[in-house]
């Protein structure tokens, strides 16, 4: 008897033993484990991503930049897959055998169950051959998104392009990305990414054995519909931005042009460049490559990333602090005799501008002047507070925007360099350097760099007299036309307006009869300021700034030609080109004889390591830039031409390189 009541214990147990274990496995199998799931949803319910149109992009003329196109991506489910004519599939969408086996493969191993994107932006020539078989394809499926495209083919750097989200991406997401999803990677598209990408929808199918939609699943309702990006009005002018491009080809520099009155930026050129439109389609990623071996390097955003010794263009700055201080006034004068002498080293002047006030001091560039005020304004307080009083005056000049982020809305502005005290004591020691140590700042060299943004805000600020609004890219946001309140808030640099027109009566005469008279804009009166860069590594940078009209400025710009000399020869003429074409819309004929065409065709790249540079001949030319003529009767050289061909060519180069300089190279360093 106690044996049997044992044994039924026994067998007991283990019933219960077995519906536990049961149990425990169907918890596994329906709460646990999704597989199952997913196989039996999948079986019966398609859930179809829908992907919302991104944000368009347009200029301050209501011109579209940036719009979609119809692309189509084939997704698969490695589980549903059966057997099936593989070749005719792959002969259908332009991939071989062992690209499909790859393809597969990779979304066999994200998950057998779960949807994956196959082959990704099929245009809708081939999605129309597919779309008819797509039955005989089990497992595989098309989604449709859209792509960017480009119509003009225009203004790469500002735009930006899109890529396909890392797992980075998704991480930060927290969700909202998935695998093939594509996010802003640079330019505005990065910028504004959140508005621009919209809001995605769901839409549930319910399907059968040939994968053939039977309708809605629950009658719509749990499908959710996709929120289009908002539309961008940017602040460019696709007018000027094109001229710019045109002008800057095969050259290495940069263009940017603001709109003083708002800070709006008109004009954003960085060359070398390239086509936004190699960023899209099933070709970008060759195309990348292609860009990132380039050694001219057209993925680096040069407006904001690059740094140059802004030259004498720095100087109506520095003389506006000096006014400021009450170390002079526009009439104080120093007498240039060619050189100052800052310790034992001599900064040369290449003219002898004799006695000299402010006005003439920025029209005639002449470095002994602002060398004596700087010196004047580091010693104000005596030799033993230099370094005070230099840590002020660096205050003053960031707060122009040199030397700190001015707020630009793109990723990856550089902040260009204003030294610090720190940094002249770790060179000389602690309270071992004076004046004549630092010297070259006065005349906008040494260690002093500014981006081309940085330098066309400058320009604002003298325009405005005395503030700047942040330069921005993005006008307006969406049907509402949303202005950011931080792009509308004046910044003050601290000086006061009474102090602005001297300055800004030099910049005129620059223009006027000065080192940019080549580039006069017969009835604009344009005030401006030529400058060389210093380039340790080859030949001086040209540049210039500049803004017009004098009366009520529209338009503030700096202009930067690498490796092209100084400023009045490439940067002046060129500037003048936009400022005219954004004033009248078009380009009149100038007393000079310059014209869009030369400096377009101009290839101004410098030669690469191993390459030999281009020699041009050495010809004379008089104070207007144009080749001398021999009064005294004799017959001029003959040169002897290579073919029939050249020698009926008229040779316009030198007949038309920014006429009317009166200075030449040194007078702007």
């Amino acid at each position: 008897m106690n044996s049997f009541f044992a044994r039924r214990y026994v067998v007991t147990a283990i019933f219960v033993t077995l519906c536990l274990t049961l149990l425990v496995r169907l918890f596994y199998m329906q709460i646990v484990e999704d597989k199952y799931f997913l196989a039996s949803n999948n079986n019966v319910i398609r859930k179809f991503i829908m992907y919302p149109a991104r944000g368009p992009i347009l200029d301050r003329n209501n011109k579209i930049l940036v719009q979609n196109e119809p692309v189509y991506d084939i997704t698969v489910v490695p589980r549903q897959v059966k057997a099936f004519d593989t070749l005719a599939f792959c002969k259908m969408i332009g991939i071989d055998k062992e690209g499909f086996d790859k393809r597969f493969n990779k979304a066999l191993k994200y998950s057998p169950y779960r949807t994956s994107i196959f082959e990704k932006q099929l245009p809708a020539t081939l999605y129309a051959s597919l779309q008819e078989k797509l039955s005989e394809f089990p497992g595989f499926d098309v989604q449709p998104r859209t792509i960017r495209t480009y119509p003009d083919s225009i203004a790469a750097h500002f735009l930006g392009y899109i890529g396909e989200v890392t797992d980075r991406d998704i991480e930060k997401s927290h969700g909202y990305y998935h695998p093939g999803d594509y996010i802003g990677r640079t330019g505005v598209e990065k910028a504004y990414e959140d508005l621009l990408r919209g809001q995605r929808g769901v839409k549930n199918l319910m399907v059968d054995s040939r994968n053939v939609a039977k309708g809605h699943f629950a009658n719509g309702a749990y499908d959710t519909v996709a929120v289009a990006g908002k539309r961008l009005i940017s602040s460019l002018d696709s007018r000027i931005q094109k001229l710019g491009e045109k002008l800057m080809k095969n050259k290495v520099g940069s263009i940017v042009a603001i709109e003083p009155s708002t800070g709006e930026i008109l004009a954003f050129v960085s060359s070398p460049g390239y086509d936004p439109n190699l960023m899209v389609g099933r070709e970008r990623g060759n195309n990348v490559a292609k860009l990132y071996e380039d050694p001219y390097n057209p993925l680096f955003i040069r407006p904001i990333q690059a740094y140059y010794p802004p030259g004498s263009s720095f100087k109506p700055l520095s003389a506006l602090i000096a006014l400021q201080q009450g170390i002079i006034t526009p009439q104080t004068t120093y007498f240039c005799a060619g050189g100052y002498w800052a310790g034992n080293h001599m900064v040369k002047c290449t003219h002898h501008h004799g006695t000299t006030d402010l006005t003439l001091g920025i029209a005639g560039s002449c470095n002994v002047y602002f060398c004596s005020v700087f010196d004047k304004l580091m010693n104000e307080h005596g030799g033993k507070q230099t370094e005070a009083t230099f840590t002020d005056w660096k205050a003053k000049v960031n707060l122009f925007g040199f030397g700190v982020k001015l707020g630009v809305d793109l990723p990856h502005e550089g902040r260009g360099n204003v030294p610090t005290a720190l940094h002249y004591d770790n060179i000389h020691g602690k309270n071992h350097w004076r004046s004549s140590a630092i010297i070259s700042l006065a005349i906008g060299q040494g260690e002093l760099e500014a981006t081309p943004l940085q330098l066309a805000n400058v320009e604002c600020t003298i325009a405005n007299h005395g503030f700047y609004y942040t330069p921005h890219l993005i006008k307006s946001i969406g049907d509402s036309n949303i202005i950011k309140k931080e792009f509308i808030e004046k910044h003050q640099v601290g000086i006061d307006p009474q102090y602005f027109e001297p300055v800004i009566e030099g910049m005129h005469q620059v223009v006027q009869q000065g080192t940019a008279r080549g580039s006069m804009i017969p009835g604009i009166d344009m005030c401006g300021k030529t400058g060389t860069a210093q380039n340790p590594h080859g030949k001086n940078h040209s540049l210039f700034v500049a803004f017009a009209p004098r009366n009520n400025p529209k338009i503030a710009i700096a202009v930067i030609v690498e490796n092209s000399g100084d400023g009045g020869t490439w940067a002046a003429p060129i500037a003048s080109f936009i400022v005219e074409k954004y004033l009248r819309d078009s380009i009149t004929n100038r007393p000079s004889g310059i014209t869009p065409k030369y400096y377009a065709d101009a290839n101004l790249l410098p030669p690469l390591p191993g390459q030999k540079p281009v020699v041009k001949p050495n010809r004379k030319l008089d104070t207007l830039g144009k080749e001398n003529v021999d009064t005294t009767g004799k017959p001029p050289v003959q040169i002897k031409a290579v073919s029939h061909k050249n020698k009926n060519k008229k040779d316009t180069l030198l007949r038309i390189l920014a006429a009317a300089q009166i200075k030449r190279k040194d007078d702007e360093q």
